[in-house]
């Protein structure tokens, strides 16, 4: 290397250095000692080796983003270190460094995976050149890699998970709608995967590149439903300084989906009703209409039918809605599917958070295996990646599953030994239902699995109703 190392004046490269680690691997002291002193100066972390060995140590004991090596060393040469680098540390960069600046030498070294290379002597502004080609590089590699893992997960149908028969029809009648223009009704108890069916639609469609509009319409205050669905006009109320498209304005030419689309208040319904048939909205404090071209993709938990039947549901909206059908089955229905979806869970937690775990024992899948999961597959996703966070040394305990899974496991609720008062039970399980659904019947009868019917002949018989 020459003296410009020294004296020519440092150009900062982008922010991005500070996070970078970089390892310098030189025989000469002096000049080791000059290349980290210039790397430090533009804020990189640096560690330094004189040796093949040293080298070797400090890939092992940490983490380097990139590896800036001399070709000759006392214990080998550059292109071992490549070598080694390319097979148990392929993320990391390399850039071969020689005094003998042969056209041979530089196409031995690319081809063995170096991603530049320098000959000696360099000055500074080709040293930080060559690292700032070469870090860009990798981070459009990371990039390029991260949506290549996103489209892979597109093809595998957005997390729907199962081969259980029942999975199978799903899949295919996914499939089959996904390249029309229909109007889905997902059914279908909650934590099913009800927004993952319709995102594996929307992913499958010819609407694919445009906008995948969720709206849960449980989460909007009753007060902000119309601004939040239609978009809101400048000056409509006090406050509103600005316009603000709505939900529907935003998913056009996309999909948009209507999620618990049985707690949308009654009064609402109707002007919903018209947009979705005349592909029209207005903005609140607005008197212009504005096209808009949806793909509509509804889901509930609620019994539709009878949420209409009780006068909870406008009958045109239902039959607007429910063009086709599908039905989300619960786990308990397909449990063969537990171990490929522990599985499944387990690995996502593992990429999430950048730990690593042993296969699950066969102690935890048995306990996994016999729980009733009433919060079908949101809960066991959910049971997974705590477990998976819990693991000591990567090994998953049984002891970290909740206490009140083992109860069940028992044979659910037992009979004190002092006895009890039947009806008095009974009318505490019927109280309890309703509050965990905030007064919803229809949520309440199926939490305690009665037939409506027989629920509220019990609310009469408690004067409960």
């Amino acid at each position: 290397m020459s003296h410009d190392l020294a004296t020519h004046r440092s150009s900062k490269i982008d922010d991005t250095a500070t996070a970078v680690r970089i390892l310098v691997v030189e025989d000469d002291r002096d000049q080791r000692r000059l290349v980290g002193a210039i790397l430090e100066s533009q804020g990189y972390q640096v560690s330094t080796a004189a040796e093949l060995e040293s080298a070797r140590g400090a890939l092992a004991s940490g983490a380097v983003d990139l590896v800036l090596s001399d070709w000759k060393l006392p214990d080998g040469n550059g292109t071992e270190l490549l070598t080694l680098i390319r097979e148990q540390h392929p993320e990391t960069a390399f850039i071969m460094v020689t005094a003998y600046g042969t056209i041979a030498r530089a196409v031995e070294a690319i081809r063995l995976g170096a991603d530049d290379y320098l000959a000696k002597p360099f000055e500074r502004q080709a040293l930080l050149l060559s690292l700032e080609k070469v870090l860009k590089s990798r981070r459009l590699e990371d990039e390029n890699r991260r949506l290549t893992e996103a489209l892979t997960e597109r093809d595998r149908l957005v997390d729907l998970v199962g081969r259980a028969p029942c999975m199978q029809r799903l899949y295919q009648r996914v499939e089959k709608l996904a390249g029309t223009e229909a109007t889905v009704l997902l059914t279908g108890e909650s934590g099913t995967g009800k927004e993952l069916a319709a995102r594996a639609l929307h992913a499958l469609s010819r609407r694919a590149d445009r906008a995948f509009v969720a709206v849960n319409c449980a989460a909007i205050p009753e007060g902000l439903v119309e601004s939040e669905l239609f978009g809101v006009e400048k000056g409509a109320f006090t406050g509103a300084d600005r316009g603000r498209p709505g939900r529907l304005e935003s998913a056009d030419g996309g999909t948009l989906f209507l999620d618990e689309i049985g707690e949308l208040p009654l009064l609402m319904q109707p002007k919903l009703l018209r947009a979705l048939q005349e592909g029209r909205i207005t903005r609140v404090g607005d008197q212009r209409e504005r096209e808009v071209n949806l793909r509509i993709i509804a889901a509930t938990n609620r019994d539709l039918a009878q949420e209409v039947e009780e006068g909870r549901f406008r009958e045109d909206l239902y039959y607007r809605l429910n063009v086709v059908p599908l039905n989300m089955p619960p786990l308990r229905d397909r449990r063969d599917d537990i171990p490929l979806l522990v599985d499944h869970f387990a690995r996502r937690a593992t990429r999430r958070h950048g730990v690593s775990v042993d296969p699950f024992s066969g102690a935890v899948m048995k306990r996994l295996l016999d729980h009733p999961w009433p919060g079908n597959v949101r809960e066991l996703g959910n049971t997974v990646e705590r477990l998976v966070l819990l693991a000591e040394d990567g090994r998953v305990s049984v002891d970290d599953l909740p206490a009140e899974r083992e109860s069940r496991q028992d044979g659910g609720f037992k009979v004190p030994p002092e006895g009890l008062s039947w009806e008095q039970h009974e009318k505490d399980c019927l109280r309890q239902a309703l509050e965990h659904t905030a007064g919803n019947r229809t949520r309440a009868a199926k939490l305690l699995s009665l037939p409506y019917k027989a629920f509220l002949y019990r609310l009469e018989k408690y004067s409960l109703a």
